[in-house]
């Protein structure tokens, strides 16, 4: 039914967003920041700079360079301790038969390092990283460029995404849309499927 099967990430195949809105809340608490988790939602599926942007706007005087090293130590412990796979996620891989690629929001090396944290970075044949675009999500361009890496229309290409961001890019690009919504929720405005779990979403797509 497709001919390429495009994942995110953070969120959609392993369960980072809990890990970085915990100890983010902790690390701006630390900055003398405190905020709430609405705030934290505010952020998921937004690429850095903009994420910066966001709170910059939020929080006039903010440390960000100070928050972020203390963020960013806190998640890399978060990581270490463990990386689960989101639910469905073992089972889903093994069993598609399409060529798959991540696109993701993140940077290249710490896209890399969650994949071999995770053990699944053999499944995927290329992985899109904000490293290779201009225009991150919720721009079209990152899901363009893994269509076009493979050499198919983007129609024919099926995307698994968590966040609103990120169904919109693969929405706007063209792209069949399966959201299963992680921290936040969602009314599926972009969304072709709006599933509560990646097997359901893949049921509902035609795949299992």
């Amino acid at each position: 039914m497709y001919d390429a099967i495009l994942f995110d990430l953070d969120g959609t195949l392993i369960d980072t967003e809990s890990i970085a809105l915990v100890t983010g809340m902790a690390a701006f608490a630390a900055h003398g920041h405190e905020v709430d988790e609405s705030f934290m939602h505010g952020l998921v599926g937004k690429d850095e700079p903009t994420a910066a942007r966001i709170i910059r706007a939020a929080l006039p005087g903010v440390d960000l360079q100070a928050v972020n090293l203390h963020w960013r130590k806190g998640f890399d412990d978060g990581l270490d301790a463990g990386l689960p796979l989101k639910p469905g996620a073992a089972d889903l891989l093994p069993a598609l038969s399409a060529p798959l690629a991540i696109v993701t929001s993140t940077g290249r090396v710490g896209a890399h390092r969650k994949l071999g944290l995770a053990g699944i970075a053999q499944a995927f044949t290329h992985v899109v990283t904000l490293d290779d675009v201009r225009a991150p999500k919720p721009d079209p361009e990152p899901y363009l460029l893994a269509a076009t890496l493979f050499g198919v229309a983007p129609a024919r290409c099926l995307v698994f995404e968590d966040s609103e961001t990120g169904a919109e890019a693969a929405h706007r690009a063209g792209c069949v849309v399966v959201q299963v919504p992680d921290l936040v929720p969602s009314q599926g405005r972009w969304a072709h499927h709006l599933a509560p779990d990646l097997l359901t979403g893949a049921r509902m797509a035609g795949l299992l």
